[in-house]
């Protein structure tokens, strides 16, 4: 698959099979996601892999504004926390922010990271949907993050259960300006 079969191929996945997901597997495209750039190489991103009862208590009790993700993430072998390591990205030794941006650019990072992290699932067969709507307060609390990490986003992984197809896209001349 080269990189450009593996963007236009990965679909956001709500559906999955029972199929497990492997922790091999799982540790292998972690690898292949630590590539992922980051801000002066800082590399904050961490993940968790949540599953059984953790991950069906975060679907219940961490989903309530948007109930449909609390369906998703039941309907998932597994349930990746990405979190980030906190006052690392945008500053500088002496603690000083390099950019206005100041400490924002962990949401780059974070980003960043996501889409990659499901571009190299994506390649192993293994479908996601990345998430932000969800109770951070109380999915930090169960994920029993330490108080240097932060919760940025949720993302179900499993074997695909559908086929979505591609929506429709933007015409390239909205997305770009030549100066």
């Amino acid at each position: 698959m080269t990189a450009k079969e593996c963007i236009l191929g990965r679909r956001s996945i709500r559906k999955f099979t029972d199929q497990p997901v492997d922790h091999e597997l799982l540790t292998q495209i972690v690898a292949v996601a630590s590539y992922a750039p980051s801000w002066k190489n800082t590399q904050i991103v961490r993940y968790i892999a949540a599953e059984g009862a953790l991950k069906d208590r975060i679907a219940r009790e961490c989903t309530t504004a948007f109930p449909n993700n609390g369906k998703i993430i039941e309907g998932a072998p597994v349930l990746i926390a990405v979190t980030v390591l906190k006052n690392r990205c945008g500053y500088e030794r002496d603690g000083s922010f390099t950019t206005p941006r100041k400490d924002t650019w962990q949401m780059f990072d974070a980003g960043v990271a996501s889409q990659t992290f499901c571009l190299a699932a994506h390649e192993a067969g293994i479908g996601s949907v990345i998430m932000g709507i969800f109770d951070q307060e109380k999915a930090e609390a169960l994920l029993e993050l330490p108080e240097d990490r932060e919760l940025v986003a949720l993302i179900p992984i499993g074997y695909p259960a559908e086929t979505p197809a591609a929506p429709r896209r933007k015409d390239v001349s909205e997305l770009i300006q030549f100066k």
